[in-house]
């Protein structure tokens, strides 16, 4: 399966199953579409040579004929036949999502988890109850040494002394089981200071820092439950800490909603506050709130991820880049194969735990009963639900079969789709088609970039 397209002046085609990315002229562009539509080499001279030189379509045809030789081109799907092997692996948990606070000092609009309640009650996550998450995750790990906590809420700094307690405890036990934890922070900022700063830059290997782009627009959706704006108070806290993380290992990351379809200008604004690792979601909501995208917005929302490309290619050229989440692509082999078929892992390699030690598939599904796995005192209870989300991969969704972006969205967000379809092992078609354009921005900016 090849896919092709034109942006920014630059032909592309994509060899879906191998990753292979060919920038192309118009002619061997227009030769690869004949063969794509299965003209035979009679048919794509005959048909092309009324517009091209002979000579020069029938070169075109030998490139691409080496092209698929080198297995660059029209490769075979490697993965279909081997997706039974892929659904019996034995899986391990990796990965906590520990809700140290259902609670927030914010009352952002588009909140999922209704200002930290999870549709359910205010509570602060004990340590004892984090301790025995972190001795399940020890237990639950298998072989795999490398595993991964991130501090989640509500604001997990709501909750700072617990956050600190578990990261020395889960320190000590490293060197007990021979694992190596890597903590994780998503936080507001309200209560961002230097001691924060400092535990964070010694312990965290990553920290979100939620910030919407401009002033008008972060203050109108994420202000606090008195009604004021959130952003000057947070936006030096910020800018103190990417600096002090050498603008590494970190992420300011918005939400973007049909209040700001110009969402470009808050990526930008955002890069001209000096922030270099920037990601800016589209707000999944249901349409009956006034902020939800709709399909009629996707246009509007592709033009601002072209307005974006060819904005940071500019900046990138002129010394003044910066990274954008959704645009970053490995042409150099990618994530593994377990990763490019399912995911995050959500369900089976991942976990969230609530503050009272309940087990959900993932953040997203917390508070959703038909999904509450087990706590971490009995271990998982429902492992029919695991088995659900095991086999829930790009072969199991029909509408990714046909699509180019399979291998680079995993078959998408398990959660998006059951909020929108009911099932987990569906699409989600706004993301969908967000997706593909993302990935289409994304080739092209190799493109340009590996032009000097």
């Amino acid at each position: 399966m090849i896919y092709q397209y034109r942006n920014n002046g630059y032909n592309i085609v994509l060899d879906v199953n191998s990753g292979s990315v060919h920038v192309v002229d118009d002619l061997v562009y227009e030769v690869m579409d004949m063969l794509n539509k299965g003209k035979n080499t009679e048919e794509t001279m005959e048909i092309l040579g009324r517009k091209y030189d002979p000579d020069e379509v029938a070169e075109a045809l030998s490139e691409c004929r080496e092209l698929k030789n080198q297995g660059m081109l029209f490769t075979e799907d490697i993965y279909k036949g081997a997706i039974q092997l892929f659904q019996k692996r034995e899986t391990v948990v990796k990965a906590l999502c520990l809700h140290i606070a259902h609670d927030c000092n914010l009352a952002c609009r588009y909140c999922f988890a209704e200002e930290g309640e999870y549709h359910g009650r205010r509570a602060l996550m004990s340590f004892e109850v984090g301790k025995k998450a972190l001795d399940f995750l020890i237990e639950n790990s298998g072989n795999r040494r490398n595993l991964e906590v991130d501090f989640f809420g509500g604001e997990p700094l709501m909750n700072w002394q617990v956050v600190k307690d578990l990261v020395a405890y889960g320190r000590s036990q490293e060197k007990l089981h021979d694992k190596k934890f890597r903590f994780t922070l998503t936080t507001n900022g309200v209560l961002l200071n230097d001691e924060v700063m400092e535990f964070a830059n010694r312990e965290m290997g990553n920290v979100v820092l939620s910030i919407d782009g401009r002033k008008e627009v972060h203050d109108f959706m994420r202000p606090f439950r008195s009604g004021a704006g959130s952003y000057e108070l947070i936006v030096p806290k910020f800018q103190k800490f990417a600096k002090s993380r050498n603008q590494e290992n970190y992420y300011v990351r918005g939400t973007f909603t049909r209040h700001n379809l110009d969402f470009a200008k808050d990526v930008l604004h955002l890069a001209d506050l000096g922030f270099k690792q920037i990601s800016m979601e589209p707000v999944v909501a249901p349409a009956t709130e006034d902020y939800a995208l709709r399909m009629e917005d996707v246009p509007a929302v592709c033009e601002q991820y072209d307005i974006l490309a060819k904005e940071m290619i500019k900046r990138e050229k002129e010394g003044k880049g910066f990274n954008f989440f959704h645009f970053m692509i490995d042409l150099s082999g990618g994530p593994c194969v377990y990763k490019r078929l399912s995911g995050c892992g959500s369900g089976t390699e991942y976990l969230a735990v609530t503050p009272w030690g309940d087990l959900y598939p993932c953040h997203q599904f917390v508070g959703e009963e038909a999904f509450l796995l087990g706590n971490v005192e009995e271990g998982i209870v429902r492992k029919d639900i695991c088995g659900q989300f095991k086999n829930c991969n790009v072969y199991a969704k029909e509408k990714c079969q046909e699509c180019f972006s399979r291998f680079y969205c995993s078959g998408g967000c398990a959660a998006n789709s059951y909020n929108f379809t009911g099932r987990i092992d569906d699409v989600y078609e706004i993301g969908c088609q967000l997706q593909r354009k993302r990935v289409e921005c994304a080739l092209m900016i190799k493109a340009a970039l590996a032009e000097d």
